[in-house]
């Protein structure tokens, strides 16, 4: 049985003698790799800002830890953090994990911070950065 899960997966529900065991196929456009970094999201239709942490990274997003995570589609400005250096992208909530954290897509990064995210992406994905 193939159910649809909003967001970027499609949840496979497999039937066995004393359980049900859902699992997630992601779909993604590029690998995520560990990263650690404080953050601020600003959710743009209201206005609030929101102190966390980033706890993986890629090209294309990053996945923020939250209690209370935005809902899906919210339209977000985030600022990430390490002791050296920092970027600034607007980006979607492309889904949630109630009480856990959201996952972020990034829809527009300046020039400027590209080169911070595929040097902290290389650096996470322990290729060396010149």
């Amino acid at each position: 049985m193939v159910e649809r899960v909003g967001g970027n997966g499609v949840s496979i529900a497999s039937t066995f003698p004393k359980e049900r065991m859902l699992m997630t196929i992601e779909r993604r456009r590029a690998p995520r790799y560990p990263f650690i970094a404080r953050a601020e999201i600003i959710d743009e239709k209201e206005n609030a800002r929101t102190s966390s942490r980033v706890s993986d990274l890629s090209v294309h997003g990053c996945y923020v830890e939250m209690l209370n995570p935005f809902p899906e589609g919210t339209p977000v400005a985030i600022e990430i953090y390490t002791e050296t250096e920092s970027l600034e992208a607007h980006g979607t909530v492309a889904r949630i994990e109630p009480k856990r954290g959201m996952g972020l897509t990034f829809d527009e990064l300046a020039p400027s911070f590209a080169g911070v995210l595929n040097k902290w992406v290389d650096q996470a994905h322990g290729r060396k950065v010149h």
